[in-house]
């Protein structure tokens, strides 16, 4: 089967590391990297994103073990616009979060106009952090959680109020 989802990277954690495992378990897989113009689009919380290169090399590095782990192959390909690869005939499954399934039926939708069957939707759930909100890459960088979800400890060195 093959199988391809999209997105920023940045950082990764774990809620990816999720979404690889999903994809890897269906087939080979291809993953859409945003590009450096497309990731501030993508972003509504309008941080900063690490070029496209720097995140290239760790989502290299993520995914040969889990390619390694399931004897898969993998591609990387530059994401130039929101729906990507996943338009494209030879894919099979689209893996996404609760929050991009919209956009994924948006995808079967622009196949269907193409005459390419729809894609089969898989949904990989939320991993939440220890407080019970969703790992996001934005609370990594607001130093909220750590790339596993652990919540990290406030300016004093104490771990923040439950």
């Amino acid at each position: 089967m093959k199988v391809a989802l999209g997105g920023t990277f940045d950082p990764i954690h774990d809620g990816h590391r999720a979404l690889f495992d999903r994809a890897f378990e269906l087939g080979d897989v291809t993953v859409g990297l945003t590009s450096d113009e497309l990731a501030p689009t993508t972003r509504q919380e309008g941080r900063p994103v690490r070029s496209y290169d720097d995140r290239l090399a760790d989502l290299d590095a993520e995914l040969l073990d889990f390619a390694t782990e399931y004897d898969r192959d993998y591609t990387i390909r530059k994401l130039r616009e929101p729906t990507g690869i996943a338009t494209e005939e030879q894919f099979d499954v689209l893996v996404v979060s609760p929050e991009t399934e919209t956009g994924g039926k948006r995808i079967n939708e622009i196949r269907e106009k193409h005459g390419r069957d729809p894609l089969s939707i898989e949904v990989v759930d939320h991993v939440t952090a220890e407080d019970d909100k969703p790992i996001s890459s934005t609370r990594i960088v607001r130093g909220e959680i750590d790339e596993h979800g652990n919540l990290t400890p406030d300016r004093d060195g104490r771990q923040p109020a439950e």
